[in-house]
């Protein structure tokens, strides 16, 4: 079995999960790391990020690569695709493929064509592949429901439900979702963008193209999850009557009114019963649920991991999860 040889860039929760299982690997082989945090640069990687890895970590990629050979790219620094933009590109005209858990890299040909289409272009030219994805986006909210359809002669409209209980998960993903907030500091920050999901309109793209609906808008609300009881978590206690989390609804709507996708995230600190649901109005319905949630941050670095494979075998450029997973229903009312 030959071994791909990858740099793990952006040293994270995220990113040392995805370290970690790739040192697991016995198809892959750490040749290099990246990160900007001066308490991690320097250091081997075994110890910033309990990977079984020595490598020691850099603070740019091209450190990373003197003298060393690569395959690919694991990235997982932002989830804002003109952050990340230079990094991308950067490793693109190098010839690397790169995996990156940037939510908007997920699918940002509706979203941010001009960025995608640069992107794109950047990796045609080099020979290399970009591939955003990770466990939402990248899975259970739009490749998972996908896959699902394919047991439909026909779609007619596709519900997706996830609840997560963020008090289970890392510290910074409690703060994204506003847990410990005032209502009225959460709703400034939902105004600012700073508390929402990021990737909810790329997963509804994907879906809504790959079923080939037409679509003229998407109504989505963001609204707080409010504390009945006081709930102990990372970041301190949430006390009744606060902010635990968030609730994020999308619909997409065809031009005559009738919803085609419903996408309903809620992510709080002592959420019951977490779930992952996928419903499909067709023929014939389907009602597939995942009791107790896919979890978030093992899933992205099993799936960061399981697409690298995959990559190799398709065409150089930006690509997508339904580059990856081809098979869904076609016959769309």
């Amino acid at each position: 079995m030959s071994r791909l040889r990858v740099v793990s860039f952006g040293l994270g929760p995220i990113g040392c999960e995805i370290a970690r299982v790739a040192s697991e690997r016995a198809n892959v082989e750490i040749i290099g790391a990246v990160d900007v945090a001066p308490n991690k640069v320097g250091r081997p990687l075994r110890e910033v990020a309990g990977a079984g890895s020595d490598v020691v970590v850099s603070d740019s990629l091209e450190a990373a690569l003197a003298g060393r050979e690569a395959d690919a790219v694991l990235h997982s620094t932002a989830s804002s695709l003109s952050v990340v933009r230079d990094q991308l590109l950067d490793a693109a005209r190098r010839g690397l493929n790169v995996v990156s858990t940037c939510e908007e890299l997920s699918y940002p040909w509706r979203t941010q064509p001009g960025l995608a289409r640069e992107l794109h272009e950047a990796a045609v030219s080099a020979g290399a592949r970009l591939l955003g994805t990770g466990v939402n986006p990248g899975f259970v909210m739009d490749a998972f429901p996908l896959v699902v359809t394919s047991a439909c002669q026909r779609v007619d409209r596709i519900s997706v439900e996830r609840v997560v209980d963020a008090g289970g998960r890392r510290l910074p993903l409690q703060r994204k979702v506003g847990a410990g907030l005032s209502v009225e500091e959460f709703d400034e920050l939902v105004s600012r963008g700073t508390v929402r999901h990021v990737g909810l309109p790329e997963s509804a793209w994907m879906i809504v193209d790959a079923m080939g609906w037409r679509v003229d808008r998407f109504d989505e609300v963001i609204e707080p999850v409010i504390a009945e009881r006081e709930i102990s978590t990372a970041i301190g206690v949430v006390h009744a009557g606060g902010v635990a989390g968030v609730h994020q609804e999308l619909r997409a709507l065809s031009p005559d009114g009738a919803e085609r996708l419903r996408m309903d995230l809620r992510m709080y600190v002592g959420a019951e019963s977490p779930r992952d649901r996928v419903r499909v109005w067709g023929v014939p319905d389907l009602d597939v649920c995942v009791n107790g949630g896919i979890h978030g941050d093992r899933a992205t670095a099993a799936m960061v991991l399981n697409s690298l494979d995959a990559l190799g075998a398709l065409e150089p450029g930006l690509l997508t999860m339904l580059d990856l997973l081809r098979v869904h229903s076609t016959g769309n009312g």
